[in-house]
């Protein structure tokens, strides 16, 4: 079967996959694989022309192939407690997705729709020794790359919505039919609905379309949007492969060298000097912390193919340290207040003679930016572009009276106002005096 190519507009938000699929490519995107191996060409080629690159249907990669395991055998496992499965049932009517995680009742399967609904049950590799025998088709694939053998069983209409995977992923057809969409244009969207339970695409446009059949396979690499939905009851296997995010990569090996570092190494000033303000981090002190992280923050701004800016990164490491600073060892949890307070109410309480108040568990800070601008921080809150002069006042100052509210400029009273609204601030009326 040849792929219908539909008309696709070009749109402002990129995938994850953006440049690494044009549309108008050269190489087939459809092939047949009959006595060819699983991938239709040696591994080389196609690691070379589309592995994270392009999208490929199959047909034929694995030939006459039946299925070692049944539907029956998927809701066995989706009952057990040490399986990780999943339900997934759409109302058509009402557009609306259901989500139910194992295990499951044993008597759930009783009660299931006729139609539009699917079981996902990962990790099937683990156990049973046929389907891991799957893996073994993968040779030229890193073992470790490789994370699981999901399968799931669909009965008509059964689907799990339009989505992108942000890993490679080959899908290869057991039993029945499945009807795949996918969407190879670089310029995808990929926001997500707000009203499912799951992450599904809020709008998906496909460029190719394709029935799959038992021993048909469709590799899909990262951030392609794709949508298969059964047009029979079907299994499909699912393999997937590791794939850590960038933060995942830096979390853990930010705990790993924390295990190692000694207590003795801490940050130390023994050079220090009397500050020109107290409230200020200065740049000799972030000059201590560099030496403290002993070169970790380099490179860390850097982001997809954007090379290390030493600029950039020294922007990161101000702004972190003094949101970390400043809610390091808060003595208290701050509460928002049950009504949020205005710029009015500010305004008439201090024309009235009142004041407003920094909560004693707000913790302050601020450093420059440039010659005369400033970012203010406020237990682990940074806002930026305050005048140097106004950040300073508002670290001196815990409470702010109609004098020194008038010294500063609009966006540092906006600035007050909306930590107000997370319990920062709280306007006090003038205190009666006493009569004689």
């Amino acid at each position: 079967m040849t792929p219908t190519v539909m008309t696709t507009t070009k749109r402002k938000t990129r995938s994850t996959a953006a440049s690494r699929l044009p549309l108008a490519a050269r190489l087939p995107i459809e092939i047949d694989a009959t006595g060819k191996g699983p991938l239709g060409m040696p591994a080389q080629t196609f690691l070379r022309d589309y592995w994270q690159k392009r999208p490929l249907l199959i047909r034929n990669a694995f030939p006459g192939f039946e299925s070692p395991v049944r539907p029956d055998d998927l809701a066995a496992l989706a009952l057990e407690p040490s399986a990780l499965s999943r339900l997934i049932l759409w109302d058509r009517r009402k557009d609306r997705w259901t989500v139910e995680t194992g295990p499951l009742p044993e008597d759930r399967f009783e009660r299931v729709p006729k139609r539009d609904w699917t079981l996902l049950v990962q990790d099937v590799d683990k156990w049973d020794a046929d389907v891991r025998e799957l893996v073994e088709a993968f040779p030229f694939l890193p073992r470790w790359r490789i994370d699981d053998v999901m399968i799931s069983f669909a009965v008509e209409g059964g689907s799990v919505g339009a989505h992108i995977d942000q890993y490679d992923v080959f899908l290869l057809q057991g039993m029945g039919h499945r009807h795949w969409r996918i969407d190879a244009n670089p310029e995808q969207p990929v926001d997500f609905r707000e009203d499912a339970p799951i992450k599904l695409l809020k709008s998906f446009s496909p460029s190719h379309e394709w029935t799959l059949g038992p021993g048909d396979m469709l590799y899909l690499p990262p951030g392609l949007g794709h949508h298969g939905v059964a047009l029979d009851p079907c299994l499909t296997f699912s393999l997937g492969m590791r794939a850590p995010a960038k933060a995942e990569l830096i979390e853990d090996f930010a705990l790993e060298l924390a295990g190692r570092a000694s207590e003795r190494e801490r940050y130390a000033d023994p050079d220090l000097a009397v500050p020109a303000d107290a409230f200020e981090i200065d740049a000799a002190a972030l000059a201590r912390v560099k030496q403290t992280l002993g070169g970790m923050a380099a490179g860390t701004a850097a982001s997809g193919d954007d090379a290390p800016d030493p600029n950039a990164d020294d922007a990161l490491l101000r702004r972190w340290f003094g949101r970390f600073i400043t809610r390091y060892r808060a003595s208290g949890d701050i509460q928002p207040p049950k009504k949020a307070p205005t710029r009015s109410m500010f305004d008439a309480a201090l024309e009235a003679g009142g004041v407003l108040q920094r909560h004693p568990f707000s913790r302050v800070a601020w450093l420059r930016e440039g010659r005369a601008k400033a970012m203010w921080f406020v237990t682990g809150s940074d806002i930026g572009g305050l005048r140097a002069r106004d950040a300073a006042l508002l670290c001196r100052q815990d409470t702010l009276d109609a004098s020194t509210w008038g010294q500063l400029d609009e966006h540092a009273r906006e600035a007050v106002v909306a930590l107000a609204t997370l319990g920062h601030y709280r306007a006090l009326a003038p205190k009666k005096r006493r009569g004689r």
